[in-house]
């Protein structure tokens, strides 16, 4: 289990060229990738983009691409001939019509406006492929175990909230016969305050309370919430993406307490779906840091 936040950092040199990437993971609800790179790298933008969709599912990254180069091709000298060859043409009459000498040098005609262009040379495509492959994985390696370490500190704390949503929801069913035993005895209580005993009718009394524990039946709410915990136990011993898995069990869960809030006017119950509600909470903080 991965969280979505993390750092990675990389700088891979071969054969004069440097690369550098840092890349920084935070929360987000899907994919968003944001590279930043140099626009002599800008036709690999596409083939980093792959590269991280490919080891990342979810977060915001950023990516950030730095080069530097030290070989000694790096610029391309282009000589422009027809201009050089007008400068001559130029000088060889100005001889003929003045007796002005014509010393122009090659030192002095490369000095000239427009007889020499200096341009970068052609970078090596698949160099410089290569050269981010690797360093965009060494980057992403780090990041990613940056990100399953703070995955493991998440997962140990859900485990123990987890343990303890379990804990209540076992109080929670441990008083679910009593309260309908308590509701007998105090209806009973209740009616004998008003009625003399003998008019009682058992058949309508016992009808009452098998209302009453009908309406207050949570054993269905209980055994979900069950099948729930056993979901996210099992799931948290997988190793893949578990974020919007969780952000779901997250909601059935809460959905199956509010119900049996909303069923039980015991106090103990109520106080247990508060607590239960509040670890819950807790949980879903956590979760929306997880991949």
């Amino acid at each position: 289990m991965q969280s979505m936040t993390g750092f990675g950092r990389a700088e891979v040199e071969i054969d004069g060229r440097t690369l550098s990437v840092e890349i920084k993971s935070v929360n987000h609800r899907y994919l968003d990738i944001n590279p930043r790179m140099p626009r002599l790298l800008s036709f690999l933008e596409d083939a980093a983009r792959k590269t991280i969709k490919a080891r990342l599912a979810r977060g915001r990254i950023d990516v950030f691409f730095n080069y530097q180069i030290s070989r000694d091709d790096t610029k391309k000298v282009e000589i422009n001939i027809p201009v050089m060859m007008a400068y001559l043409e130029a000088a060889k009459t100005i001889q003929e019509k003045t007796g002005i000498e014509n010393d122009i040098t090659k030192a002095k005609m490369l000095t000239l406006p427009e007889t020499v262009k200096v341009q970068d040379a052609i970078e090596d495509e698949e160099a410089l492929t290569r050269l981010l492959n690797t360093t965009l994985n060494q980057a992403l390696d780090m990041l990613i175990d940056a990100r399953t370490k703070e995955g493991e500190s998440l997962k140990e704390d859900i485990v123990a909230r987890v343990q303890m949503l379990k804990e209540l929801t076992a109080k929670i069913e441990s008083k679910e016969d009593t309260v309908v035993a308590e509701y007998r005895e105090k209806l009973q209580a209740r009616l004998s305050e008003l009625i003399d005993a003998s008019e009682l009718e058992e058949s309508r009394f016992n009808a009452e309370v098998a209302f009453f524990a009908d309406k207050c039946n949570i054993t269905e709410e209980v055994v979900r919430l069950k099948t729930h915990f056993a979901s996210f136990e099992s799931d948290l011993k997988k190793n893949c993406p578990l974020g919007r898995q969780f952000d779901f069990l997250v909601q059935e869960i809460n959905r199956e307490f509010n119900t049996i809030g909303s069923k039980s006017s015991d106090i103990e119950i109520t106080g247990c779906v508060l607590t239960a509600k509040a670890e819950l909470e807790k949980i879903r903080e956590q979760i929306q840091n997880i991949e």
